[in-house]
């Protein structure tokens, strides 16, 4: 039982939720003006875990016939055989029933919303197949955590989760891009679509830059519609150095550090920035 449950984090790379959960957190205390009610967080924290739980379990299902003959992916739990896709799709459904559990939890409109997210955050997993934005789309998805966090605790729209959502989707995308660059010549063989297939490794990596400069703009609009003040902008020039180093760790004729820029300096962008703009919302 251990092992399995040792396969099905892996299998949705659970250490991975580091990427969008912090977006969420942050929105969630800017939504409060300060820490948020325990109950309230607790359904956040359910809710961002079991969508994109349900997520990637989804993903590693529709993408098995393709994860097998990839050589960088082959070893993952369902093409290997670890974790069978009855399993899979069992853990799929029991995530998405506590997902929208976890939605009724919060309020009304997290309820109704519930399947719109949903359909998002696993509709993504059909883009590759058709088009080569599926990387904005991946955007899109992560996005949805600061928007549903928000509406978690207010209730109701607003603007500033809406720039920060706009900024995790321009800060996704980008590093999606990067990301994709190793599997150029499996899109090609097996007829799927990104933007390195599309354009080629250096326009690529150009494009990716250009979204991740966006992102660092879009944080600096958010003192001008919230309560982020300086210390929030030096947060986001920091990041704004981190993203330029994952830019000048990937070169066009190497990409064998493809996986510290992707995994390690996202993760501690994300974390970085939470931390700061929570600070600031408390301290200030």
């Amino acid at each position: 039982m251990l092992n399995k449950i040792v396969e099905l984090l892996d299998m949705i790379k659970f250490q991975h939720t580091v990427f969008a959960l912090p977006f969420a957190l942050l929105s969630a205390f800017l939504a409060a003006g300060g820490l948020p009610p325990g109950r309230v967080l607790f359904f956040i924290l359910a809710a961002m875990v079991t969508a994109r739980s349900c997520a990637m379990a989804f993903n590693r299902i529709i993408d098995a016939r393709f994860d097998a003959q990839n050589p960088r992916t082959a070893a993952r739990s369902v093409p290997a055989g670890r974790i069978g896709l009855g399993a899979a799709w069992t853990f799929t459904i029991v995530m998405a029933v506590l997902f929208v559990a976890s939605a009724w939890a919060l309020n009304r409109l997290c309820l109704y919303l519930a399947p719109v997210a949903l359909g998002i955050v696993l509709g993504y997993s059909f883009t590759k197949r058709f088009t080569n934005l599926s990387h904005l789309v991946l955007g899109l998805a992560l996005s949805v955590a600061p928007v549903g966090a928000w509406l978690a605790v207010t209730g109701a729209f607003a603007f500033p989760p809406l720039l920060l959502a706009a900024a995790v989707l321009c800060w996704t995308a980008g590093f999606d891009i990067i990301y994709a660059c190793q599997d150029i010549e499996f899109d090609r063989r097996a007829g799927l679509y990104s933007i390195p297939k599309a354009l080629g490794v250096v326009w690529a990596l150009r494009i990716s830059t250009v979204l991740h400069a966006a992102m660092a703009g879009l944080l600096l609009g958010m003192p001008l519609c919230s309560d982020l003040g300086m210390p929030f902008v030096v947060g986001v020039i920091a990041v704004a150095v981190l993203l330029a180093y994952e830019h000048w760790l990937v070169k066009p004729d190497d990409l064998s550090r493809v996986s510290t820029a992707f995994f390690t300096i996202n993760g501690m962008v994300s974390v970085a920035l939470a931390c700061v703009g929570i600070a600031d919302i408390l301290l200030t």
